[in-house]
C-alpha cells in the first residue's frame, strides 16, 4: 500500500493483491485498465480488487470515469479497452467479447435500463434466459420483486421508473451472475421509490452477490457498501472502507462535493 499525502488527506493506492480482507484471493480484479472513446482517453490506469460477496461503491464527480469503468469491465466495446487485465473467478475477462463476459457471469444494469419495447415483463425475463448459463428462476425473481409478478403480463416499457429498475435487475439475476454492475440505479426516481430499490439492494447484499454500484447519491451508496473506490479524471484516488469516506469530510468535499 502506498500513501500519498497531497495536503487535503492521505490518498491511498493499493495494488490488486493488497486489499484488506486478510490473505484471501480476490474474486474480481482489474489491473491498470485504459479505455478510450475514439481519441478521448477516459479510463486512465484503473486498478482495484473485489472479494466475493462484497458490495463496492464506485464514486466520483460527473465525468470522473465511473460509467466508463463499468462498461470497460463488461467489455461492451465502448469505450474500447486498450490496455490492462480484468479477471473474474480466475478467468481473463480482458480477452473476451461482451457476450462472453456475460456468459461468464458479468451482468451490467445500465443507467437507461434498456427494457425491450413490445415485450411484457415476463417476456423480457424469458429473453434473458434464452442462452445458457441460467441463474435464478423467473419465479424467484418475482419473490424478490412481487410487483413484477403482479405485472408479469404488462408491457415492460409501460412500468414506472422504479419497476423498470426492478425488471432490469431481475433480468440480470436470471443469468448465471457472478458480478453485478449497477449504473445509477436511483437515477430519476422519487425518494419513496429509491427507498424501495435500496431495500432490494440490501436483500441482494444479504444473498452474497458481488456488486459494484455507481451512484450519484454517494451517501446512500456508502451506507449500503462495504468498500468505496473514488475516481477522479479516470484514475483511482481512494480505495478503502465506505466508513472511511463517510468519516472523512475533506475527502468527500474534494472528490464528491458533499
Amino acid at each position: 500500500m502506498t500513501i500519498i499525502d497531497d495536503g487535503a488527506y492521505a490518498r491511498v493506492k493499493k495494488s490488486p493483491n493488497t486489499q484488506n480482507l486478510g490473505t484471501a484471493p480476490a474474486f474480481f480484479s482489474c489491473w491498470d485498465i485504459h479505455a478510450y472513446y475514439g481519441e478521448s482517453y477516459i479510463v486512465q490506469g484503473v486498478s482495484f480488487n473485489i472479494h466475493e460477496g462484497e458490495i463496492v461503491a464506485l464514486l466520483g464527480r460527473n465525468g470522473a470515469g465511473k460509467t466508463s469503468t463499468l462498461r470497460s469491465i463488461a467489455q461492451v466495446g465502448s469505450p474500447q479497452l486498450t490496455h490492462g487485465e480484468i479477471w473474474l473467478d480466475h478467468k481473463p475477462v480482458h480477452e473476451m467479447k461482451a457476450h462472453q463476459a456475460a456468459q461468464n457471469g458479468i451482468q451490467l444494469v445500465p443507467e437507461d435500463r434498456r427494457i425491450i419495447p413490445g415485450l411484457t415483463v415476463e417476456e423480457n425475463l424469458q429473453l434473458a434466459q434464452i442462452a445458457p448459463p441460467h441463474g435464478w428462476s423467473i419465479e424467484r425473481v418475482y419473490e424478490l420483486f412481487p410487483r413484477l409478478g403482479e405485472r408479469r403480463k404488462q408491457e415492460g416499457v409501460t412500468l414506472s421508473g422504479g419497476e423498470q429498475q426492478m425488471l432490469a435487475i431481475g433480468r440480470a439475476l436470471v443469468r448465471d451472475i457472478k458480478l453485478l454492475l449497477l449504473d445509477e440505479p436511483y437515477e430519476g426516481l422519487a425518494p419513496v421509490i429509491v427507498d424501495e430499490i435500496e431495500k432490494t439492494l440490501r436483500e441482494i447484499k444479504k444473498l452474497g452477490i458481488t456488486t459494484v454500484l455507481v451512484e450519484q447519491n454517494a451517501v446512500r451508496a456508502l451506507k449500503l457498501s462495504d468498500r468505496a473506490i473514488i475516481l477522479d479524471m479516470g484514475q483511482v484516488v481512494f480505495d478503502g472502507t465506505a466508513q472511511e469516506v463517510l468519516d472523512n469530510e475533506a475527502l468527500r468535499h474534494e472528490y464528491l462535493a458533499i
